[in-house]
């Protein structure tokens, strides 16, 4: 069926409301742009919902959507044995990520945002070169519709299509696949504790990531990640559940997504068409985090869009990456590392919590992700944490560390 034209004309058309494509519709219609935002509603992407003080300061998030606060990690080895690792004086905020997400459209939407369910199909050029994103509507039969714009923010997740038609190499990046389940909260008990995230590095939960267990206040999500195709994410979270008590507790929903380990070499055509979140491969490695990042870069994006309509410099889109990369690379790097080496086995995993013992590694781990950033130079601590490091490496630390 040929697509219905439509006569308006947009600055910005924007594929994805998750918290990158939310972020750059409400920071680009603030600026006074006409902005669409197109999405598919109703979906949910698999998260821990952890965010740092830091994107609550940056991004004018109210106590009201916070649904919980964890005061501790708990991180668990193969063995069994836990290492405890205590926020000093802060807390991670808590989301859930249905009522975050949509929680974020509105707000673009009160900034002047223009909001429309459906799914992406395509971008077809008109003789003068203007875009069209073509995109059929959440609930009106097989009727398609085209959309005029200026320009296009593809925030529409790892598998982006966006990217795979309009950026070379886009939508090829490799991912972990994440599974959640969200159930209702138990009670405090011995293996739960509503103020804590625990976190299992065990092969038998996830051959190369890890699985999770998250409160969300009157929910929470237990999860698990891998990118091995032939490991059942199911059956992980049936075993987690049943190990910790958590087998009868009340399923609320479900869900699963890919989550991309590494950023994409290229965000933009060079033209009018820029990637931003999960599309953009920007979710830290070993950790996982994403929401910060995704956030980050859809403002980042708005900038840039900002920029390339006012000037007509197409550079400006180019710049997005190199201008983000440059201030989160290096922790991209790192991440990276980290979870090639610590991720592979159980006895490396094991060493990886016994490190997580230290009382330097905790401290600056927490600075690092609070505050987002490396943190000023440690001298003392940077050289204990290499030496311990260079320890486990050669097998010359015990895995094992003493129970506190």
């Amino acid at each position: 069926m040929t697509p219905q034209p439509s006569d308006d004309i947009y600055d910005c058309v924007i594929v994805g409301g998750g918290p990158a494509g939310a972020t750059a519709a409400h920071d680009l219609a603030k600026a006074g742009r006409r902005v669409l935002l197109l999405d598919k509603a109703g979906r949910i992407k698999p998260c821990g919902g952890a965010i740092p003080p830091r994107l609550i300061e940056d991004f004018d998030i109210p106590e009201s959507v916070i649904v919980a606060r964890a005061r501790a990690a708990r991180m668990i080895a193969p063995s069994g044995r836990v290492v405890d690792m205590p926020v000093e004086g802060g807390a991670v905020g808590m989301v859930d990520r249905e009522h975050f997400d949509e929680w974020l459209r509105a707000r673009a939407a009160k900034a002047g945002c223009e909001r429309r369910a459906g799914s992406f199909t395509h971008i077809e050029r008109e003789a003068d070169g203007l875009a069209n994103i073509v995109y059929k509507p959440k609930d009106d039969g097989s009727e398609t519709v085209r959309i005029r714009t200026r320009t296009i923010i593809g925030a529409d997740g790892a598998k982006s299509r966006v990217a795979a038609e309009a950026i070379p190499g886009g939508g090829e990046t490799k991912c972990v696949f994440a599974y959640h389940e969200i159930i209702k909260s138990p009670e405090q008990t011995d293996g739960f504790d509503p103020a804590r995230c625990d976190i299992y590095y065990q092969g038998r939960l996830s051959p190369d990531f890890y699985a999770w267990v998250f409160p969300h206040g009157e929910t929470t999500s237990v999860g698990v990640g891998s990118a091995n195709k032939g490991f059942s994410l199911r059956d992980a979270i049936r075993t987690l559940r049943k190990d910790i008590g958590l087998d009868d507790a009340e399923l609320v929903r479900k869900e699963g997504a890919p989550i991309p380990l590494k950023p994409l070499k290229r965000w933009d055509n060079g033209r009018d068409v820029l990637l931003a979140g999960d599309a953009a491969g920007v979710v830290a490695p070993a950790s996982g985090e994403g929401i910060y990042y995704a956030m980050l870069g859809g403002r980042e994006a708005a900038t840039a869009i900002r920029e390339l309509i006012e000037t007509g410099d197409v550079r400006a889109l180019a710049a997005t990456r190199k201008r983000y990369m440059k201030a989160h690379g290096q922790v991209f790097m790192i991440l990276g590392i980290m979870q090639h080496f610590w991720y592979r086995s159980d006895k490396r995993r094991e060493g990886f919590v016994a490190m997580c013992n230290d009382k330097d590694v905790q401290r600056l781990t927490w600075d690092a992700y609070l505050n987002k950033r490396l943190g000023k130079p440690d001298h003392m601590a940077h050289l204990k944490i290499f030496l311990k490091d260079t320890a486990h490496l050669l097998g010359l630390a015990p895995a094992r560390p003493k129970q506190t």
